[in-house]
This record gives structure tokens, sequence and C-alpha cells, in this order.
């Protein structure tokens, strides 16, 4: 079991971020403002146990790049000091992005999973439409490259806030969306399946109206390539990732959504109980 928990975070945060964005560009923002804090608990399937392993945090603040105003997102997942002992995850997230069209001015990821640690870093030239791209990856040589920039495309964690500002309405249940997104220095061209509208109950019983999508995943050394993710999100203006479980190679994994602040609407989607 152990070796798996260096992925669970991983998982999580990434599992966010393919939720759902099409071939629309640069969205205007209605969904989200300054200050909006989102914690998850973050579950790791063991047989017939679900463990949960930790949190995961996103976070909006604002700041300014090349004297242009900004939102600054982040994501930080961390396992719980229970499980610190048996393999300790410290993975940070960070994107500036531009405050109106949402795209990407720059991204960095660094991981620290036990005794393993990552980091990436990408700038974004917009009058170029490139991305400078620097990898360090555990013992590799650090890698710098250039990457040919279609500005449909964006980092994963810039795609969860671009992702909740689509509209929806002109899909129909099992239409298919595609995506196009920056992962480990290449941009991958794959799709969303929308799967319609489904009443989902969280694990404390609370009761939200969704939208449900299924991704199509990038094989690799998590996911085996296929449709093995589930995600709903809330059916109202502020689009809140609610439940994500996805297969792995051994095992599943589960992002699930505890608490929010900040929000810029009333949550409609929640239902009142019974």
């Amino acid at each position: 079991m152990t070796p798996l928990f260096n992925k669970v975070l991983l998982v999580i945060a990434f599992v966010l971020t393919t939720i759902i964005t099409s071939g629309q560009c640069n969205e205007k923002n209605f969904a989200f403002q300054e200050g909006e804090v989102i914690n998850y608990h973050a579950y790791y399937n063991w047989g017939f146990i679900w463990l949960n392993a930790g949190m995961v945090t996103f976070t909006v603040d604002k700041t300014q790049v090349d004297n242009k105003p900004a939102y600054y997102l982040k994501s930080h997942g961390s396992t719980y000091g229970t499980y610190d002992k048996l393999f300790e995850v410290r993975d940070t997230f960070e994107t500036k992005v531009d405050i109106n069209s949402l795209k990407p001015f720059e991204f960095k990821r660094i991981t620290n999973e036990g005794s393993t640690h990552a980091e990436y870093y990408y700038t974004f030239n917009h009058k170029g439409k490139s991305i400078l791209a620097d990898i360090q990856k555990e013992e590799e040589p650090r890698k710098k490259t250039t990457i040919s920039w279609d500005d449909c495309a964006a980092d994963i964690l810039t795609m969860v806030y671009k992702a909740r500002n689509i509209d929806f309405s002109p899909y129909k249940t099992n239409d298919k969306i595609p995506i196009k997104m920056l992962v480990d220095g290449a941009i991958h061209e794959t799709y969303i399946r929308y799967l319609g509208k489904e009443t989902i109950k969280n694990r404390d019983g609370r009761r939200f109206n969704c939208l449900k999508f299924s991704p199509l995943l990038v094989e690799g050394t998590i996911f085996e390539s296929g449709e093995d993710m589930t995600v709903w999100v809330t059916d109202d203006k502020n689009r809140i990732p609610i439940i994500v479980e996805a297969k792995i190679l051994i095992g599943s994994v589960k992002a699930v959504f505890v608490d929010v602040k900040g929000l810029r609407h009333p949550n409609t989607a929640e239902l009142k109980p019974n």
C-alpha cells in the first residue's frame, strides 16, 4: 500500500483539473472571485476500505503580472499527520492568469512525495504563442524546452477555473467535448463525455443537484486509458466540483467536497434536508 500514497494527492489534483473544458477559449469569468477557498478530503480505496488520506485546498487571490491585473490560483495537497510517518506528501500547484481572459501567464508545480521531488515551471508567451518549460524530475537532469502554444490549451490548474465558466446549454447527454491540456511538458488532446444531470449525496449526507461528466484519460503511470473517471459539479453558477472518482492502476481514489467560503453566487445547487 505504501508506494501508492505518493499518488493519492497528485491524482486528486489532476482529476479536479481535467473536469470540463471545450474548444471555447478566453472564457469570461462569472463563476468565482477573489477570496474563494474550497476544501476536499482525499480518499484512497484499499480493498473494501476507503482511507481518508489527506486534504486538498483550492484558493483564489489577486495579484499583478507586468502591471496587468491577474488572479493568483493555488492548490495545495498534503497527507494528514497520521499518514506522514507512512508516506508524507506535500504537493503545490500555482498559476497566475489574466483576470479577463483567464489565459495563464505562468505556472508552478512542486511535488514532494516521500523521498521524491519534482518541479515544473511554465512561462506563457502570449505574443509569441509559445511556452517556456523548465522541468526537473527526481534525479533526471533539468530540462528546458519551448512548446508551441495553442491558446485554447492551458496548465491543469488554470483549466479547472476556465472549465467553471463554460456554457453547457448546447450539449446533450453523451456528447463529447474536446479539450487541450498541458501536462508534464506536453499538450494532450482528449475529450470529456457529458453524462447529464444527477442529484448526489455527499459523505456527510448533504445533497446537491449536479452536472455529471466522464473524461477520457491519458494512459500513463497512474491511469489506464479510458473513461474510468466520473465527476459531479454543482448545477448552479458556481460550478463547484462535489465528488470526483477515478480508477488508478491499483485501487481507486476519490475527492470529496468538504466546505467552501467566498462564493461569488448563492449556493442554489444544495438541497435542503428532508
